[in-house]
């Protein structure tokens, strides 16, 4: 592997931890640790008396700042070595356009101070918005790695109907992860002492809207996360190259992974850390689509 395909994937790794990153900053009510200041943290590039919400806020800052410049690097790589229309450079152009995003999301949300104990129709907006921006980032990246590792470009002819069903769960995914971010919110402003307690306030009237989505995730989750599983046992049994047959075992353990720690979220009260571990296997399973896809796509397989 080349030095410039070890710094792609070490860009895409860099940033799905950053992603998870964030999520703890959620989960832990720091996102105004740093006040309403962007990109400065209280006014200072390096503020003082680093502790509590502060520091988890402006490690989160700091950790996004060298994945934006990761980013940077690659793509400049990117230019300036391969030629015009490959899809390298198309996989690279929107990785950057993705990063300015997810930096532009994020001082919106602490500009307009929706963090912490925020509780607005307008942060519930803009999280799901946050989070199909993340993806689109991972998913970029994801396929700038694989093309700077040498890999062949990818062909968006149908194969049997593989590009439509494929579409159809890449699309779900980013949507149980949506919907997934405004439940975790929710969790997070509203917490619940029982499971019972939990469906109390889905369905009751008097309760805050944030808790009545509650239930749309789940039902979701199990829904398109069986669909998922379904498309990759279908099309990737009977894959000619084995990195395909693979990526779809993957897809297919790591959904089941996902239920079983949604399960466990739920019995035990969504503590910080197994909605990191969720949000984790999220990633996980959006980039291993991800990978399934360009490797079932691949004009010229290489022979894995």
């Amino acid at each position: 592997m080349t030095r410039f395909a070890k710094f792609a994937w070490a860009t895409l790794a860099v940033n799905v931890v950053v992603v998870v990153y964030g999520a703890y900053v959620r989960a832990t009510g720091s996102g105004a640790g740093c006040g309403p200041s962007w990109p400065t943290c209280n006014g200072e590039i390096i503020p003082g008396g680093l502790e509590g919400a502060r520091v988890v806020e402006f490690t989160h800052r700091a950790t996004s700042g060298v994945a934006a410049l990761m980013v940077a690097v690659v793509a400049i790589w990117v230019l300036r070595n391969y030629p015009r229309g490959s899809q390298i450079r198309k996989a690279a152009w929107w990785s950057g356009i993705f990063m300015i995003s997810e930096a532009l999301v994020g001082a919106v949300l602490v500009l307009a101070e929706w963090v912490a104990d925020d509780a607005s129709a307008a942060r519930t907006i803009m999280v799901p918005v946050h989070l199909v921006n993340t993806f689109a980032l991972l998913g970029s990246l994801a396929v700038l790695a694989w093309l700077a590792s040498g890999r062949g470009p990818v062909r968006l002819a149908s194969r049997n109907g593989l590009v439509g069903y494929l579409g159809f769960a890449l699309v779900g995914v980013v949507v149980i992860s949506a919907t997934g971010g405004v439940t975790a919110l929710a969790d997070t402003l509203f917490p619940s002492e029982s499971i019972a307690d939990g469906l109390s306030s889905a369905i009751g009237d008097a309760e805050h809207f944030l808790t009545r989505l509650r239930v749309i995730h789940p039902v979701a989750a199990v829904a398109i996360g069986a669909y998922a599983g379904w498309m990759a046992w279908t099309f990737g049994a009977g894959a000619s190259k084995r990195l395909t047959q693979r990526l779809a075992l993957l897809i297919m353990g790591l959904v089941a992974v996902q239920f079983l720690a949604g399960m466990a979220n739920i019995l035990l009260g969504t503590p910080v850390w197994l909605q990191l571990t969720h949000l984790t296997l999220a990633d996980l399973l959006w980039l291993a689509l991800v990978f399934f896809g360009v490797s079932a796509l691949e004009s010229e397989p290489a022979a894995v």
